[in-house]
């Protein structure tokens, strides 16, 4: 065995594994979600019972549309409004990825959505990473080794970017690593925050966009030509920029511009498939922009809605496109490679984790 071999579903849950793109808010528990409820009086829950309420949010992310999908978030959203839940959900996170072979981890959540009932920013942001601090602990005593870092967003339908853009520089090296807009791309082009994204420039401050998934190659031009985006979060339509008419594919200015560039996309295939960019996962495009060697990264999204995981993530991709460990580790130091920590941090979980973890299994 090596590592051109297939791996087995038990050795993928095992090898170690690297998350860019993954939501706070879409990933909780339905336990939690269900407990969270009940301690605050919350009556909107289509059901009380946590199988059926997973259920639920899958199948009503199941509607190829965007917007539907997002609206599911007003549950979860309404019950992290607490320091307590925010801790809470931060913490079984750390654990649930851990659990799942996670090694390194970057999460992001929107701080605005939390202080509907009074938090700071401040405070949001710091429950946030005492969580992830108190969940990367448990997991330590279990064995397993993790490393979460916090992303915020800002929410491109809103005005509150350019404070959540201050926070990202107020709290870097604090558990914070860079910034994000998410919510609706459809009428809200990333060069409506131009100003926020010059200030995290000048700050010298890491950020990513989403960009790519709902809407087209402009929402992705405009993200890295205009606003500087250093990855793209989801970027699945650059594959419009390809012809696949002919023998050989052939990448339009754009398309190529990110290859040689070497810009991450952050592709989440399961949520894409909801959200309508692919109705299969072997036709989902991660499978053509890894053989033309984009810098591909494998993540989840919302772990909850898209009922996924990493090790379900990579699973499918040995399915749908017969990756073999080889593929299973480049996606992985992709991850590392482009994450928003310092080089040598980066460099040291690759070397001293990914590698020798990829090699001893993929040699059983």
């Amino acid at each position: 065995m090596s590592l051109i071999s297939m791996p087995t579903d038990e050795q993928i849950k095992r090898v170690p594994k690297a998350l860019l793109h993954d939501h706070l808010d879409g990933g909780l528990r339905p336990q939690t979600i269900i407990e969270l409820s009940q301690k605050i009086g919350y009556k909107k829950l289509p059901t009380q019972d946590p199988e059926k309420l997973a259920i639920w949010f899958e199948e009503a992310c199941n509607s190829h549309s965007l917007v539907r999908y997002l609206e599911t978030f007003a549950h979860t959203v309404a019950v992290m409004q607490t320091k307590e839940a925010i801790i809470q959900v931060a913490r079984e996170c750390a654990i649930d990825l851990a659990r799942d072979g996670v090694v390194y981890a970057e999460v992001r959540g929107a701080p605005e959505l939390f202080i509907e009932q009074g938090l700071t920013f401040d405070q949001v942001i710091e429950a946030t990473t005492e969580g992830y601090k108190q969940g990367v602990a448990e997991a330590a005593k279990e064995g397993k080794k993790i490393r979460v870092e916090s992303l915020l967003c800002g929410l491109r339908q809103n005005d509150k970017s350019q404070q959540t853009a201050e926070s990202v520089v107020k709290y870097r090296n604090k558990g914070v690593v860079g910034f994000d807009i998410a919510g609706p791309e459809d009428g809200f082009p990333p060069t409506k925050q131009l100003d926020t994204f010059e200030y995290l420039r000048k700050e010298n401050a890491h950020f990513t966009i989403h960009a790519g998934e709902a809407y087209g190659l402009p929402s992705i031009w405009e993200a890295i030509q205009i606003c500087g985006a250093e990855r793209i979060g989801h970027g699945v339509r650059i594959i419009d920029d390809i012809d696949f008419s002919g023998s050989t594919p052939k990448l339009g200015p754009l398309a190529s511009y990110i290859r040689d560039r070497r810009i991450p996309l952050e592709l989440c295939p399961t949520s894409n498939l909801q959200t309508g960019a692919a109705k299969t996962y072997a036709q989902h495009p991660i499978g053509q922009l890894a053989k033309l060697r984009f810098r591909v990264t494998l993540n989840t999204d919302n772990r909850l809605m898209s009922n996924t995981s990493m090790t379900n993530e990579m699973t499918q991709c040995v399915k749908s496109f017969d990756w073999k460990f080889a593929d299973l580790q480049r996606v992985t130091i992709n991850s590392l490679k482009s994450s928003f920590i310092p080089f040598e941090e980066r460099l040291e979980i690759i070397e001293k984790i990914v590698k020798p973890a990829y090699a001893a299994i993929s040699a059983e």
